[in-house]
């Protein structure tokens, strides 16, 4: 039914990591400047299915130099009065996350809207943003430092106890501050929330919203009757033996592993000399490698009739038919799947695998998208991650334009690891053309995954 418990570490006063000391002040709920409860009283909003398997947390951090732009420094302010005032006006607009998630009488995600409010901490840390920069060298890789900036509700033990929206604005002694963010994926996917946030910074800075948002969702409702018109391996299980995918217990080592926009070129013109492709994009060549080097470093047997699956986001907003309003907040995308045998996937070359993941990207239509929806509502399962790989990219996020009137963010990222399933990639470069890669393994297979990235295209 797609209740998660929470992925997050508990945070207390006092959170000491190796670069600074964090000082959180009691949680205080923040509700709507306007209250919506007239208009929306005792609404349940309606979460479709698309949102029902996604409801976990997603937790990011922006990081802001102390010199404002031009709106604030006339009249230095406060960064937690600017951003609790604005969050204040973004939640009338916004209204649904001023409610608190429950389960409808069918057992699926909805949102009671309340105007309960959302959860905001003021914190202090006891170093200089600039200190904190250097100690933790933030943007050099991964960084265990980030999660003390974004508060976790202590005791969670579903997303049912966690607001749909948590903030805590932690200033350094520099002025300097640090935005960090708790949101359910229910709630928004990728696009979504970065076109909330962009929102809330405009506000901030008392500009009109370049995307107000839509909140009526009812389009992506399941039709009746039921009409299941494709299957959807990405939801079932693989009838084959056990795979070779890491055990639960076993212990991760995460690499941040860099592909500037040069080794990206490089790449690109190794998979055309293949002779298959006129052309590729970063993203299939990127995540064909991946793919292929990391079922070659978890693989025992590589001519294995073994399934391996990719699963990888689909914006669906112009696909369906109408299209989504733009503004639309929710989910607009869909988790495709390519599927191949590992001998299939190993033997062949790296062209073989862009078009795997052509083909999944290219199946994605409106009869497609309603099939999916239908799917879920006779069947409520969810996608199935035995000898998976889910590819999360935040390469077309513009969360580094968010500005609240000191400019925009010195550094922007995820502050939690991904899960052992799901390789991350983040821009990289100045250009923003590159690939930073955030990924799981265990030692042994995660050193022969990185030779595999460097060497086995060359």
């Amino acid at each position: 039914m797609g209740v998660e418990e929470p992925q997050q570490q508990q945070q207390q006063q006092g959170v000491k990591s190796s670069c600074c000391v964090v000082n959180t002040h009691e949680p205080i709920l923040v509700p709507p400047a306007k209250s919506s409860s007239a208009q929306h009283k005792d609404e349940r909003y309606f979460l479709t299915n698309l949102d029902q398997n996604l409801a976990v947390i997603m937790q990011t951090v922006y990081f802001y130099k102390g010199s404002g732009s031009s709106e604030l420094q006339q009249a230095p302010r406060d960064p937690v009065d600017v951003v609790k005032k604005s969050l204040e006006e973004i939640l009338v607009l916004y209204y649904p996350l001023a409610g608190r998630l429950a389960l409808s009488r069918d057992m699926k995600l909805e949102v009671l809207c309340n105007d309960q409010g959302a959860l905001f901490v003021e914190a202090d840390a006891n170093v200089s943003l600039e200190q904190f920069v250097k100690d933790s060298k933030l943007g050099q890789g991964l960084d265990a430092n980030l999660r003390q900036f974004v508060y976790s509700v202590p005791g969670a033990k579903s997303v049912l106890d966690i607001p749909p929206l948590v903030a805590q604005v932690t200033r350094f002694q520099c002025g300097g501050f640090v935005l960090g963010l708790s949101l359910n994926h229910a709630i928004f996917d990728g696009i979504a929330a970065m076109e909330f946030v962009n929102s809330w910074s405009e506000l901030a800075r008392g500009v009109p919203l370049s995307v107000p948002p839509c909140l009526d969702r009812s389009s992506l409702r399941a039709r009746n009757p039921l009409q299941i018109e494709f299957p959807h391996p990405e939801f079932l299980e693989a009838d084959q033996p056990p795979s070779d995918q890491p055990a639960e217990n076993s212990e991760l080592v995460f690499k941040s592993i860099a592909f500037d926009e040069k080794k990206l070129s490089s790449l690109k013109e190794a998979i055309l000399r293949e002779g298959v492709l006129d052309k590729c994009s970063s993203f299939e060549a990127f995540t064909a490698l991946v793919w292929r080097c990391r079922t070659m470093a978890t693989s025992s047997d590589r001519l294995s009739s073994r399934q391996t699956k990719l699963l990888f986001a689909v914006d669906a907003r112009n696909r369906l038919s109408p299209a989504l309003p733009r503004g639309y907040v929710g989910n607009g995308i869909l988790l495709t799947c390519a599927l191949t045998s590992v001998e299939d996937l190993l033997q062949g070359s790296l062209s073989h695998a862009i078009e795997l993941i052509r083909a999944a990207i290219a199946k994605i239509d409106n009869a497609y998208l309603r099939s999916v929806i239908d799917f879920f509502e006779q069947t409520r399962l969810r996608p199935s991650l035995e000898s998976t790989l889910v590819i999360t990219t935040w390469s077309r996020l513009a969360f580094h334009t968010t500005d609240f009137g000191w400019g925009t963010p010195l550094f922007t990222a995820p502050a939690s690891l991904p899960e052992a399933e799901v390789a991350l990639f983040l821009p990289h470069g100045e250009s923003r053309k590159g690939f930073e890669l955030v990924h799981g393994l265990p030692e042994r297979d995660m050193k022969t995954f990185v030779s595999l990235l460097e060497t086995s295209w060359i």
